[in-house]
């Protein structure tokens, strides 16, 4: 089948235009009030590494069940399309901790400076979302997220980004994530962002000892919407250090790009259909010569 002019310019002003309209820099973060937007608490010093989390993120979700649901190593070694929720074991030195892996739902989120077509979104809430009816499939969200979260269902017939959405089906419902309500530990918690870093700094002073004095994810990359608490030092658990500036200021190398790469495949698209269609075109006369 070939590609009409109609068809490629399409494709290559959907891109274009995504573009214009959402410019890889942007730094706003979605209007949210930091203090008021949604967050979550997770504390490593009192997570079991049940996976209680894994699993009903799984379930709420509708992903396909891990094979050995108690099972502590054979989890991936990292997220995945159909694990937005991943509990990781860190032993090294003396030390050993449970780490929780998710969308960090960051206060300025690279993905959404990065998406030409604006399919991911930060919510005034808290939350980033994702819209699959307007992915073009560009994964630019992929490259420009610090915590590798963003995944590609390759086996989806359309082009489908997925990713934690800290269940915002859920918290219209006044329900809280679905992780945080399984977890029996007490390692999560969640509410507004300003009295869960009240609750982490409280729990510093009075534990001096018992903790790394510092709250991951109050400034780190701009701040985000998941904060920490550990006895282990953060780069240990893979969190990244980023510094305080928003990490879409230092993704400024995707702005000269995605104009012309989305530009370039689309060229690239309209020959090679083209070039496709003149053979089968070609193929046609001839087994007509043949007769």
């Amino acid at each position: 089948m070939s590609l009409s002019r109609r068809s490629f310019i399409k494709l290559a002003g959907l891109g274009t235009v995504g573009t214009l309209l959402c410019p890889p820099v942007a730094l706003a973060a979605g209007g949210v009030d930091a203090a008021n937007g949604v967050a979550m608490l997770y504390d490593a010093t009192k997570c079991i590494g049940c996976k209680a989390c894994q699993n009903a993120c799984k379930d709420w979700n509708r992903n396909p069940p891990e094979l050995d649901p108690s099972g502590l190593y054979d989890a991936p070694l990292e997220l995945s399309a159909d694990t937005w929720t991943l509990i990781q074991l860190y032993e090294g030195n003396g030390e050993r901790s449970f780490v929780k892996l998710q969308c960090m739902h960051c206060l300025y989120p690279a993905c959404v400076s990065a998406c030409p077509v604006k399919a991911l979104q930060k919510s005034p809430d808290g939350p980033v979302t994702y819209d699959p009816k307007r992915c073009i499939g560009c994964r630019y969200c992929m490259v420009a997220c610090p915590f590798r979260v963003p995944r590609f269902k390759w086996d989806a017939v359309l082009s489908v980004v997925t990713k934690c959405t800290f269940c915002k089906d859920r918290l219209v419902k006044k329900l809280g994530p679905a992780c945080v309500e399984a977890c029996p530990a007490g390692a999560l918690a969640w509410g507004k962002r300003g009295a869960l870093l009240a609750e982490a700094h409280q729990r510093l002073s009075e534990n001096p000892g018992q903790y790394v004095n510092y709250v991951y994810g109050e400034h780190d990359g701009g701040g985000t919407s998941v904060l920490y608490l550990s006895s282990v030092p953060f780069e240990k658990l893979g969190l990244p250090d980023l510094g305080h500036e928003p990490v879409p200021a230092l993704n400024d190398f995707l702005a000269p790009i995605i104009l012309p790469t989305i530009f370039i495949g689309g060229v690239l698209t309209l020959i090679s259909a083209r070039f496709l269609s003149g053979r089968r075109g070609s193929a046609a006369v001839g087994h007509k010569k043949e007769h």
